[in-house]
C-alpha cells in the first residue's frame, strides 16, 4: 500500500535516546515533520538535522514538532544530538518498522554496492493526523529551509 496525502499517518511510539516514549498519536493537534534520515554523523544527514535546527524557533513558532527517525542506536543519537546542539528527538527505529511503515526502508545502492537502508523522506502530519505532504529523496542541503517555507506560505 502506497501512502498519499490524506491517508491516517501511520501510529508509532519510538524512544529518543534517554528511552522516553515518543508516540504520533500523542501530538494531535500540532502539525508533525517527520523526516527519516540514513545515519547519525554523515555529511548529508549532518546537513539536513543542522537546517532543522537552525529554522527550529520559526517551526516551533507554526506549531510544528520536529523528530528525526533512523536506524541508528540509542548512543549514537545521543552523541548527534550533543554535537549539533539539536533542540528535537532524535528516534530509534532499530528494527526498521516504523521507517518501512513509512516507506522509507528499502534497496539502496552507493558506490556500486547495494544494501537495504533509511531512505531519505519526510511526511509533514497535520494537527488530525493525516499526512499533508510527502517529500521523497530530498536534498539534505535545502530542504529544511525549503520545507519551512511552503509551511509559511499555507498559513498565511
Amino acid at each position: 500500500m502506497t501512502l498519499n496525502p490524506g491517508d491516517l499517518a501511520p501510529d508509532f511510539s519510538l524512544p529518543d535516546p534517554d528511552g522516553n516514549m515518543v508516540s504520533l498519536s500523542a501530538l494531535h493537534g500540532k502539525r508533525v515533520v517527520l523526516y527519516f534520515y540514513p545515519r547519525d554523523n554523515t555529511p548529508g544527514c549532518t546537513k539536513e538535522a543542522c537546517g532543522f535546527r537552525d529554522n527550529y524557533a520559526s517551526y516551533q513558532a507554526q506549531n510544528t514538532v520536529i523528530l528525526g527517525v533512523s536506524t541508528d542506536d540509542p548512543k549514537s543519537h545521543a552523541k548527534f544530538i550533543k554535537k549539533l546542539d539539536l533542540p528535537f528527538p532524535l528516534l530509534c527505529d532499530l528494527d526498521a518498522q516504523v521507517s518501512t511503515a513509512y516507506e522509507s526502508y528499502g534497496l539502496k545502492k552507493f558506490m556500486g554496492k547495494e544494501f537495504m537502508g533509511v531512505i531519505r523522506n519526510t511526511f509533514v502530519i497535520a494537527p488530525d493526523g493525516k499526512i499533508a505532504q510527502i517529500y521523497r529523496k530530498v536534498k539534505p542541503e535545502i530542504h529544511p529551509a525549503d520545507l519551512l517555507k511552503e509551511i509559511l506560505a499555507a498559513s498565511d
